[in-house]
């Protein structure tokens, strides 16, 4: 079979792989959708400290159940499932208390184990022991059901920095994180959403998809004065950072209202993760500041039905859809930010 396998920084390699075989605690699946996103680039540019080469990457990941371990139980060849990235171990203290996405043993697909961009991939035990092996549910796509994992991501942060029916919001950063940003906050009954980006192209190629209420280029004018502009000098209720950038953090914070709320959802690079923060602004205007980091097995299942019901489209995020020989073509799409959403069809 043919897999996408990262060998080293800059050297990911198309090949030709033994075709897998499912453990007796195991599942093997027909990968048939497998999203890419920012991360896969940093991976191809970069590597990742998680990543032992080679390894198969592709995090994901939707497909179809092909076979089953003996001692598995509960899941049948034609089965169609979504897989999870991140991996909860399921035992430890922040997993007993339900906060499976910031599991310190947590392991991932497409890091400690072989991902979703090949013809078939092995769904490990450490998946099915947390129950993070999900079924699509009827007349949902292979492809909508890989952006489940994004989705869950997104999900995890906005409950997080609790979004109210009526609240003003600002999403900065018009990726397919945005994108999912600005539709799920609209689920939760936002009365505006903002979305801003430094890129003008990209900032139209969202625009034209999720329809935002105001679309701010912030490379032509200051997003902080046309937000406040918008909510006549008040201030946004919520601001979620959905980019790699401190000036965005920075910036989202003077956005917001009094007694409004922040989620720094995109984290900082390793080798710049401070910014500067007016703590005065945070003490009298009593805002409130709010991490997230990845999702849970239940947030990939809430986001697989949130996708079904039509509550967050997604099929149309999806403007490119490639073969798994264009594996590479595609993340350099993302890379350079020419898509929303890419999706790899083994």
């Amino acid at each position: 079979m043919r897999v996408a396998r990262f060998h080293a920084p800059g050297d990911v390699r198309l090949e030709d792989a033994p075709e897998p075989t499912a453990g007796p605690r195991e599942v093997k699946i027909r990968v048939r959708a497998c999203s890419t996103c920012g991360t896969d680039v940093k991976i191809s540019k970069f590597g990742h400290h998680h990543i032992h080469p080679p390894r198969v990457m592709g995090h994901e990941i939707a497909g179809e159940v092909v076979e089953v371990g003996s001692e598995v139980a509960g899941w049948a060849a034609g089965d169609r499932v979504q897989v999870i990235a991140a991996i909860p171990c399921g035992e430890c203290d922040f997993c007993a208390k339900g906060q499976q996405n910031i599991c310190p043993n947590q392991v991932s697909m497409g890091y400690h184990f072989d991902g979703g961009f090949a013809e078939y991939m092995v769904v490990p035990e450490n998946v099915l022991k947390v129950d993070g092996l999900n079924r699509i549910p009827e007349g949902l796509s292979f492809e909508e059901a890989s952006v489940a994992e994004p989705l869950a991501c997104a999900l995890n942060a906005q409950e997080l920095v609790k979004i109210n029916p009526g609240d003003d919001v600002v999403v900065v950063g018009s990726g397919p994180i945005g994108c999912l940003h600005v539709r799920l906050a609209r689920s939760y009954g936002a009365k505006r959403v903002f979305l801003v980006e430094l890129s003008r192209e990209r900032l139209d190629l969202a625009a034209d998809l999720v329809h935002p209420d105001a679309a701010i280029c912030s490379s032509e004018e200051d997003p902080i004065a046309k937000v406040r502009e918008l909510t006549d000098g008040r201030g946004v209720d919520v601001a979620i950072t959905a980019a790699a950038s401190g000036a965005a953090q920075e910036q989202a914070l003077q956005m917001l209202a009094r007694g409004g709320r922040i989620s720094f959802f995109g984290g900082l690079p390793k080798d710049k993760p401070t910014i500067t923060l007016d703590s005065n602004l945070v003490h009298y205007s009593e805002l409130t500041i709010v991490g997230a980091n990845g999702s849970s097995p239940e947030h990939n299942k809430r986001a697989l039905q949130l996708i079904a019901d039509g509550k967050v489209p997604v099929a149309d995020l999806i403007t490119h859809k490639l073969s798994l020989d264009q594996v590479l073509d595609g993340i350099g799409i993302v890379s350079r930010g020419e898509a929303i959403k890419v999706t790899i069809l083994p």
